[in-house]
């Protein structure tokens, strides 16, 4: 790295700016617990005109602007729009649709590229992390806000792959075989052949309280680095004898 070319670290914040950034995060955090909410969707209290959308997807690579016009004729306005990405908000079955210009290529069950993502509120044990990402590396599960996305080149393969995730944290199936299906239903699919896990979502979708917030733990930390900080202003250089890497 050239002199003068250093980027910004978050070791540069000096221990005010420190403080008081968890502090305004952790004063949310307990406003929202208090109010007895997960998160907000500010954004879906906005429409973009279908005008502005399709001026911006105008210039999008063929297949991403194909997907786009379908998701504005099937949802209607999106709730935001940038020159890269449209977004919709509660467009039921989904808590959220998004379809970027960008795009990610993915090789299996064929060569194509993901660039829309749709997402449901679902809860995925912790231990099935590992089994789903096995199954499509381009399922994305969220522990924390409780939700599933799968990305994909189409609302089809989407609802295909969340079909199979259910499938896979209910027991039904095992990786080997939501794979093998997911390859038969795609085919099948494709070539007008019923298709049945890649036409609807196949499950109930919960209602709420699936979020995973875990618990605090952070007293017995801060009470051992306040201690480590009296020492450092003290000059003693003794290490604690539990010493835990970070």
């Amino acid at each position: 790295m050239t002199e003068g070319s250093a980027q910004f670290q978050p070791k540069d914040l000096d221990t005010g700016e420190r403080l008081a950034m968890s502090g305004r995060a952790i004063a949310q955090g307990i406003r929202y617990s208090v109010a007895g909410q997960h998160e907000t969707e500010h954004a879906s209290q906005y429409l973009v005109d279908r005008a502005d959308a399709r001026a911006v997807i105008d210039s999008w690579p063929a297949a991403q602007r194909k997907v786009a016009e379908q998701m504005l004729q099937r949802y209607g306005q999106p709730n935001e729009a940038t020159p890269t990405r449209l977004t919709w908000i509660g467009n039921s079955p989904w808590k959220r649709t998004e379809i970027t210009s960008d795009a990610v290529l993915h090789r299996w069950p064929t060569v194509h590229t993901d660039f829309l993502v749709q997402t449901i509120d679902y809860r995925v044990p912790p231990s099935m992390f590992s089994a789903i990402a096995e199954f499509d590396g381009s399922i994305i599960v969220d522990r924390t806000r409780g939700e599933v996305s799968a990305r994909c080149d189409s609302e089809a393969a989407n609802v295909l792959g969340l079909n199979m995730v259910h499938e896979l944290v209910t027991g039904k199936r095992d990786v080997e075989s939501a794979r093998h299906t997911s390859e038969q239903n795609t085919v099948a699919y494709t070539i007008g052949r019923d298709a049945p896990y890649a036409e609807r979502l196949l499950f109930d979708l919960p209602d709420g309280g699936t979020e995973d917030v875990d618990e605090s733990t952070i007293g017995d930390a801060l009470g051992e680095q306040i201690a480590g900080k009296v020492r450092d202003g003290l000059g003693r250089t003794e290490e604690p004898t539990d010493r835990r890497s970070f």
